[in-house]
């Protein structure tokens, strides 16, 4: 793969950028849902021995992008409305929680990068340009969660997004770029209030209005 010497890097340091790379493709939509993840194939494939590539799938299938099929080997996961709903269940909690927690914990500067978010989430918008938008949503959501102080809540809102990034490849989780916009603004009005009750309230809200669309989804395909 490029980039990476074998010759030169640690074993884990080659892992650890195999792995990067196999979640960007996944992310992409270049190794799709049920796609095969051969060790052998991908190794050819990225120029790296098949050590790294290994251990980097192991750690896909711990983070759960990957799951282990009989015959198959390990597969890109796929998330379908039915168990998204259940993750958005929790997500609404976490989200509302971490909104708490981070009026509590962070000042000003929070406050500002939350405003530029804000700023470019709308550009994007208006320009319709999807993976701008999406990036900046992602973006301000990682905004309060590290902001929050607790690394417990940061570690399952991180499983959480990865679950929902992989969800995005085959799920339609939005109730509108305009919605979504007048959600943020809401929590960042009260996080910029320092109403910790009001920013935990909208984070919930934001969430909560996503998971009734997932579940009417998911009933709709059953």
């Amino acid at each position: 793969m490029a980039g990476v010497n074998e010759t030169t890097a640690a074993r884990t340091r080659v892992a650890d950028a195999v792995c990067e790379r196999l979640r960007e493709m996944i992310f992409t939509g270049e190794l799709p849902p049920g796609a095969r993840l051969s060790v052998p194939a991908l190794a050819e494939r990225l120029e790296v021995s098949r050590s790294p590539v290994r251990d980097a799938v192991l750690r896909l299938v711990q983070e759960r992008l990957a799951r282990e099929e009989p015959r198959r080997g390990a597969v890109v996961a796929y998330v379908g409305a039915a168990e998204l709903v259940a993750i958005y269940e929790v997500r609404e909690v976490l989200e509302g929680l971490a909104a708490r927690l981070a009026v509590e914990n962070a000042g000003r500067r929070l406050v500002r990068a939350l405003q530029e978010t804000l700023e470019d989430h709308e550009a994007a918008t208006r320009t319709a340009d999807l993976a701008a938008s999406t990036e900046a949503d992602l973006r301000f959501h990682r905004l309060i969660r590290e902001a929050c102080g607790n690394a417990e809540v940061v570690r399952l809102l991180d499983d959480v997004q990865t679950q929902v990034r992989l969800a995005m490849r085959t799920t339609t989780v939005t109730s509108g770029p305009r919605q979504a916009l007048d959600d943020h603004r809401a929590i960042l009005t009260a996080i910029d209030a320092g109403d910790a009750t009001a920013a935990e309230q909208a984070a919930r809200a934001h969430i909560f209005r996503l998971r009734v669309l997932l579940q009417q989804q998911a009933e709709a395909g059953a």
